[in-house]
């Protein structure tokens, strides 16, 4: 039988990695729970066989109730009955499946019911349950915005709230509006104090709300009257069973069906206030935007390993000029890249979740006692390497996962243009990973002054000097270091411009580089350690960073700050 885990060992792989000793000793605190609660993990190697099983389940329950489900839930998708949102049926049939089998509120501490999974297995998780459906995911996926509750709101809020999340209820974060999309300061949804109720009330419209007829929801709003930025916005919990919100719009999109995408108006609804005023975007929307982008990275993942998949076993099966296509050059030529994206994507995203975990872990011991000045710069190290890998992560695996839809579509000829095979889907449910959570060119502008700075530049040249290949694989990291010289000069060449509207025009070449560079470190790791699960994807993924950069540098060297007004002539005309 068919299992989205054990159907790929690149998984279990990336649970061996040498990090994940400090990922499981930190976020088990020394395995204390095992005195309590006789599910925990008494060891390291405990922890680990705990969260195999747990994919082992998931991976089960994909594979064989929410795949199958996927083609009538994209069908049918969510509809409008009485101001409220309707799943589509057998979207209720998977929500009931992962409740059962215990998927909820994972990543919350054992005390609240949740099963104290790390980020990196969560989102090994949500990439098995996207490849199966990536509407779904959204559904699912979103429970993770419990974490921001746990991290910021008081202790009477997660004990009310936090176990309703690991018995399986749902989640949304409500924060873009009609007038404010990527610039969130923008946000006017009131919040004004209830003096006789001693509660906070929420009026105005939310848009292009994910799930948004959830259980709970993390709002944000804007507290401070008279104020027009960041400055102004709070963050609340809304509980829908206290009512005041009703879904208005129900959007018909291009993919991901499943997923409902809500339009509310919220009338004098209760709310609770999360952590301090003022710092609804500045500090708790950073954190659960981080968390999303992560998100996407993983659903990212699962939708380029599904589009492999379909590509691969068509190209098998087809057979045209009495051959398998799978034999052509041009179709075998597609199917490698596309496999080395997928692997190399697949290594960033888990790389930045542990990063992720470290620094998590070290805030949430905090809270119980003074970190020792080793952990204190541990914790800072790992901050810096999320805060820097995190757009990365997202925007790379955001752009694949469109890029290998379109190529398993492109295998299947005039078929996969046709509505009865998955891979349409696929495409169609791909191209919204590049837009939300911050758009591809969002991340670039978050990552660019890792780049720009030298902080990622750093990374590399610690990763080159960390790494020592065997022998098949050393030639790789002579390539590779050639490639990081071309870059540094690239990157020396950009600032000598000097100008800002030269630096902003070619930030998305220096982004390319900087990850396409990093992703084939990562992946020549993996081969050093596994080749024979990434031998064949390191070859063919330094290939296409060579081509890349080989261009892009060209390009940049060759660029002169008087070059803008020609691509401003040539897109928006003459002034």
């Amino acid at each position: 039988m068919a299992n989205y885990y054990s159907d790929h060992p690149e998984l279990e792989f990336h649970l061996h990695h040498p990090l994940m000793k400090r990922v499981v000793e930190l976020k088990e605190k020394g395995f204390a729970d095992a005195k309590q609660f006789d599910y925990a993990p008494v060891d390291h190697e405990d922890a680990i066989e705990n969260y195999k099983q747990i994919l082992e389940i998931t991976g089960d329950i994909a594979a064989n109730v929410i795949e199958p489900n996927s083609e009538d839930v994209d069908i049918e998708g969510p509809h409008l009955e009485n101001k409220r949102m309707i799943y589509a049926s057998k979207t209720f049939e998977n929500i009931e499946a992962t409740r059962k089998a215990g998927l909820w509120g994972i990543s919350m501490p054992r005390r609240y019911g949740g099963l104290n999974v790390p980020n990196i297995t969560f989102s090994m998780l949500s990439e098995i349950i996207s490849a199966a459906d990536a509407g779904f995911q959204n559904i699912w996926s979103l429970q993770s915005c419990i974490d921001t509750l746990y991290e910021f709101g008081n202790e009477e809020q997660c004990e009310k709230y936090i176990p309703r999340i690991c018995a399986g209820e749902t989640m949304s974060m409500d924060l873009t509006e009609p007038d404010a999309g990527s610039d969130l300061q923008r946000v006017m949804l009131k919040a004004t104090y209830d003096e006789a109720e001693k509660c906070w009330r929420l009026n105005g419209v939310k848009r292009f709300i994910t799930n948004g007829d959830s259980d709970i929801h993390l709002v944000l709003a804007r507290s401070e009257e008279g104020t027009h930025d960041g400055r102004g916005l709070s963050m609340f919990i809304y509980d829908k069973r206290d009512g005041g919100v009703d879904v208005r719009h129900i959007e018909h999109k291009l993919g991901i069906h499943g997923s409902p995408t809500c339009e509310l108006t919220y009338k004098n609804a209760k709310a609770e206030l999360c952590g301090s005023t003022r710092m609804g975007l500045i500090k708790y929307v950073m954190a659960l935007m981080n968390g999303a982008r992560l998100g996407i990275a993983a659903q990212s993942v699962g939708v380029s390993q599904e589009a492999y998949n379909e590509g691969l076993a068509y190209a098998k099966e087809r057979a045209q000029f009495g051959e398998k296509i799978v034999n052509f050059p041009a179709v075998y030529d597609m199917l490698s890249r596309m496999k080395a994206k997928l692997d190399a994507g697949r290594s960033l995203l888990y790389q930045t979740a542990m990063y992720v975990d470290i620094y998590k872990c070290l805030e949430d011991i905090q809270r119980d006692r003074k970190l020792t000045p080793e952990e204190r710069a541990e914790m800072k190290k790992y901050t810096r390497l999320a805060d820097a890998f995190t757009p990365l992560a997202k925007g790379m695996n955001s752009e694949y996962a469109n890029q290998n839809a379109y190529d398993a579509i492109s295998i299947h000829g005039g078929s996969g243009f046709i509505m009865e095979y998955k891979c349409q889907r696929l495409y169609r449910d791909a191209r919204i990973f590049s837009i939300y959570e911050g758009t591809t060119q969002l991340q670039v502008v978050a990552a660019i002054r890792y780049i720009t700075n030298g902080t990622l530049l750093g990374i590399i040249k610690e990763m080159i000097a960390d790494i020592v290949p065997n022998e098949a694989h050393a030639a790789l990291k002579t390539r590779i270091e050639t490639l990081v010289a071309m870059y540094e000069d690239s990157l020396n060449r950009v600032k000598e411009l000097g100008s800002q509207d030269t630096q902003d025009f070619l930030a998305r070449r220096l982004y390319d580089m900087t990850a396409e560079i990093i992703m084939s470190l990562l992946l020549l790791e993996d081969a050093t350690r596994a080749p024979e699960l990434f031998g064949k994807s390191a070859e063919v993924y330094v290939r296409m960073t060579e081509e890349s950069v080989l261009g892009k540098s060209a390009y940049i060297k060759n660029f002169k700050a008087e070059d803008l007004d020609s691509f401003k002539v040539c897109c928006c005309g003459e002034a």
